[in-house]
């Protein structure tokens, strides 16, 4: 005699779309739900959330998604994508202590330079999530490359080029959302030609591009402000689509909340380093200059968190009484980022701060990707056949490197 399942406190959103389901299929509820735990079992533990035809149909979010993870680092795009009910099939991170914490942290040491993983050996995944690197694109990064002579951008061959490698993993793979961040200046560098060439490349390979600077601050007290691009396949989700941000939460977290009680005397600057700080940045407020260091606010947020944070310090530096500033610990750079305490730290304190500075706000990731799911959850019932096409002479030049 055939089992009895009984489901209890189905969220409103899938009853609509079961109600709808009926109405259009003139099946039975519990037709249509079999059919969607038969076609589950066919394919295993993990069904996709989208589907390749229109036969193929399932409710929304009421089923894991699958994504990859490029340009890992450690994982923080994982932690966020996870939280929404996310699962992760692929990962890439070249560099090799962010490798480390990554293995520690998600029980898989990421595959290496994407610019030597072939697509074709890429899963199939609904979501693709990348951070690719910012330095090209970054006011500091900028910066630095002008004062050397050395390129930037698109013309930086050793970084500049790695999102075309984003774009022939797209081309070939189709993910229906792409998720991607960057630096807040990658949208005016090079007098916005740079974003321009990015979100016409995304649109000939068949999405609609949305893309905003969102604030970390709302959910960790740090100001970190990042670029972010959500890209929805328009055979997928229909041209006619709207997407929203998410707006940071009324109640602002404080910088004191994510402090340690004990702290080593190991991160209380030098008599001299405190010294010298002090008389640079008094240099340059003669100068009219805002360089500087930052003491913190304990009552309110903090400067951004970078990847040099290991050299002196200098831009969050925690007041003492009676003692000179302090670094902030790696602990508490890992909270100010937003990855929860029971991640051990499990490389030397100058990595865990490039990695955490390097890093993307967990929180932001995941405010993003719950924007995303309700997008899903509203606009997607069935997947439309694979878009057929030319796409940009840049990324066909970038694209035959990787194959």
């Amino acid at each position: 005699m055939p089992t009895k399942l009984f489901i209890r406190e189905v969220p409103d959103e899938i009853s609509n779309w079961l109600r709808l389901t009926r109405d259009e299929t003139r099946q039975t509820q519990n037709e249509i739900l079999l059919g969607i735990l038969r076609d589950a079992y066919g394919r295993g533990s993990q069904m996709p959330l989208f589907q390749s035809s229109q036969k193929d149909r399932v409710v929304p979010g009421s089923l894991p998604f699958t994504f990859i993870d490029l340009f890992a680092g450690i994982g923080g795009f994982r932690l966020g994508l996870e939280a929404v009910g996310g699962r992760c099939v692929f990962t890439s991170e070249w560099d090799r202590w962010a490798q480390k914490t990554y293995n520690a942290w998600h029980g898989e040491t990421p595959h290496g330079d994407i610019r030597e993983i072939r697509a074709k050996d890429v899963p199939d995944h609904d979501v693709l999530a990348a951070g690719f690197p910012c330095q090209p694109f970054s006011i500091a990064g900028v910066s630095k490359k002008n004062s050397l002579g050395r390129a930037h951008g698109f013309e930086d061959v050793k970084q500049g080029n790695l999102f075309f490698h984003i774009a022939r993993i797209v081309e070939a793979k189709r993910p229906p959302v792409l998720l991607l961040e960057n630096v807040k200046n990658l949208r005016g560098h090079d007098k916005g030609r740079t974003w321009a060439v990015i979100e016409a490349t995304l649109k000939e390979l068949g999405y609609r591009v949305f893309s905003d600077i969102v604030d970390a601050a709302g959910w960790v007290p740090q100001h970190r402000e990042r670029f972010f691009i959500v890209c929805f396949r328009k055979d997928v989700f229909g041209d006619v689509l709207s997407f929203e941000f998410p707006k940071p939460p009324k109640e602002k977290p404080r910088l004191a909340d994510i402090l340690e009680k004990s702290v080593d005397d190991r991160y209380t600057l030098s008599d001299h380093l405190w010294d010298y700080l002090q008389r640079y940045a008094e240099k340059h407020r003669r100068m009219g200059n805002g360089f500087g260091f930052g003491l913190a606010d304990l009552k309110g947020i903090s400067r951004t968190l970078s990847a040099r944070y290991h050299k002196d310090g200098s831009e969050i530096l925690i007041p003492q009484k009676g003692k000179n500033p302090r670094r902030m610990t790696p602990r508490e750079c890992a909270r100010l980022m937003g990855f929860p305490d029971n991640l051990p730290i499990v490389v030397s304190d100058t990595q865990a701060y490039r990695q955490f500075g390097n890093s993307v706000c967990v929180a932001a990731v995941e405010a993003v990707a719950r924007r995303i799911t309700s997008v899903i959850n509203a606009h997607l019932s069935a997947a439309g056949p694979l878009l057929a096409g030319s796409v940009s002479q840049d990324l066909s030049r970038y694209r035959a490197a990787g194959e």
